[in-house]
């Protein structure tokens, strides 16, 4: 592949901006969150934490979202192909989304977003105490995108410039059409789908919709709690070398190349399996003390391995990059990244 690389991969997922603060454990009381924990915004229960947050306390914006981040971190690796990643997803037209775009925007990212005039900007509150994380999610127009926004004389323009297209899971919840959209293109045009299965619950319920996009894959990314599911849900038993076998040799639509595999696994062992070859590659080791935060380390991962995978380098750099972007994340708060890449 030539030096240029511009607009070569575009993301599509759920673009939520992160509000993160320190915060004290009242505040947690008041909306009843417990720490180190996870959830989707109730409508009346937690909508008035955001403006609180940003009203009352020092808050660091990040443009958030799985995808997003895997985006971001790909092009945060790619300093010297400016311009080589385009991120579509669905934002408010408010102060939120203009504040995410800034953010993707200060990592080199060109975002293509969809602006939905009648829905806020999804947005995760991620709250500090004592160095443990609790995060309330509110999807809002990150689930209005709609398939005819890829339609656009603008879009289409991008689409086609395109030849690797990276997607979560989490699409699938309201936008099936949309994935598959991109994957008929990649198909008809013999380009490269990347897809993140991104969570057990996507797997158990929402699989018709999976399982419409998962033939036309190139390669699959998901960590071990994900590929226990996919191997409970298919009868695959609970093996992940033979799970991740099975699912490389699962149903394909574009036959000119095998699907790959990746299973990521914490601190242990990163598995690949690619034409029924497994091969397993350890992370850069992180002493307990520099350990920061270990959120956003799996899509981390796959921005490293995406920044390399679209230069056409080996497996094993590939992962190798993976697993240093991974390494910079979690020394550090939430899914960001140093200034410059230290990576060879």
């Amino acid at each position: 592949m030539s030096n240029n690389l511009n607009g070569v991969l575009l993301g599509i997922g759920n673009p939520l901006l992160d509000i993160s603060a320190t915060v004290e454990q009242s505040l947690l009381d008041k909306y009843d969150l417990k720490r180190a924990s996870a959830c989707l915004a109730d409508p009346v229960k937690h909508l008035p934490l955001y403006p609180e947050l940003q009203a009352n306390y020092k808050v660091e914006y990040t443009a958030g979202g799985a995808a997003q981040n895997s985006i971001r971190g790909a092009q945060w690796m790619l300093q010297e192909f400016p311009g080589a990643t385009n991120y579509i997803g669905c934002i408010g037209n408010d102060e939120n989304g203009k504040n995410m775009k800034a953010a993707a925007e200060e990592y080199g990212v060109t975002t293509r977003y969809l602006v939905d005039n009648d829905t806020a900007t999804g947005t995760c509150a991620v709250l500090i105490t004592d160095k443990e994380r609790s995060m309330v999610a509110f999807l809002g127009a990150a689930e209005k995108h709609k398939k005819e926004h890829l339609e656009t004389p603008e879009m289409q323009e991008v689409i086609n410039k395109a030849k690797f297209f990276y997607m979560t899971g989490f699409f699938l919840t309201h936008s099936p059409a949309t994935l598959l959209f991109l994957a008929q293109h990649a198909k008809e045009h013999n380009k490269t789908v990347l897809m993140n299965l991104s969570a057990p619950f996507l797997i158990d319920f929402f699989w018709d919709q999976l399982n419409s996009v998962l033939p036309y894959t190139d390669v699959v990314f998901c960590n071990e709690d994900e590929a226990a599911t996919l191997g409970k849900k298919l009868g695959w038993g609970s093996d992940l070398e033979e799970i991740a076998k099975k699912l490389s040799a699962y149903t394909k639509e574009n036959t000119n190349r095998k699907r790959t595999v990746i299973f990521t696994q914490g601190s242990k062992q990163t598995i690949v399996v690619t034409e029924d070859k497994v091969e397993k590659f350890s992370p850069i080791p992180c002493p307990q003390e520099e350990l920061v935060d270990t959120n956003g380390a799996g899509d981390a991962f796959v921005g490293g391995f995406l920044s390399q995978y679209i230069q056409q380098k080996s497996m094993e750099q590939c992962v190798k990059g993976g697993h240093y972007a991974a390494w910079e994340c979690i020394r550090r708060s939430g899914a960001t990244f140093p200034a410059k890449p230290n990576f060879q």
